[in-house]
């Protein structure tokens, strides 16, 4: 599907918006975290969520949610790799398919957030901590929600393909069975 110039700035539009807010806004809280709260504190707003939720400031060399620690070169590689995937996949997008675009914007970004930390830092600043959950960052949250929203996005748009073949099948199966009917003679054909 070849797209001119303006019709590709169109339909890109959508993705580099979601994944240009993703980007600021988890570079932005993580900037302010890293000025107003120190390395290794918490800070809990307000005293009933305790335990329950709570902002820590930590460095992560490792994946989303702490997962494989000292692993930075690799998961920048990764990141590169899948943001790269994840474009080409979005190129093949139909314009309708909204959801989809939300979901992949918001992967990007998330990845994206996270790489600029990699390389301008050598680690991720994580600092949303709920519960005895892995401390997190908006970027994580973003790529954990837009994954989901991608599921969710293939799941309707497959329900609805469903949905739009069963009645067709029902309609063909019974014209079908109407024009194979024997025909029935009426009670005047025997007189």
């Amino acid at each position: 599907m070849q797209r001119n110039k303006r019709d590709a700035i169109k339909h890109n539009l959508l993705l580099f918006l979601v994944a240009a807010a993703v980007v600021l806004g988890d570079q932005a809280s993580k900037a302010y975290v890293k000025a107003h709260l120190p390395l290794h504190q918490s800070w809990m707003p307000w005293a009933w969520l305790a335990p329950y939720f709570r902002f820590t400031h930590i460095k992560n060399t490792g994946a989303a949610f702490g997962l494989f620690q000292n692993t930075n070169l690799v998961l920048g590689i990764l990141a590169v790799i899948i943001v790269a995937v994840l474009i080409g996949f979005y190129q093949k997008l139909e314009s309708k398919d909204k959801l989809a675009k939300v979901a992949l914007g918001m992967q990007i970004g998330g990845a994206l957030g996270n790489l600029i930390d990699r390389i301008a830092e050598g680690q991720v600043t994580d600092f949303i901590s709920v519960g005895s959950f892995p401390i997190f960052n908006i970027a994580d949250s973003c790529v954990t929600v837009g994954v989901g929203l991608l599921i969710l996005s293939l799941y309707l748009q497959e329900r609805s393909a469903k949905s739009a073949i069963a009645p067709s099948a029902e309609r063909g199966s019974s014209s079908a069975t109407a024009e194979n009917l024997p025909e029935q003679s009426s009670e005047n054909d025997h007189e």
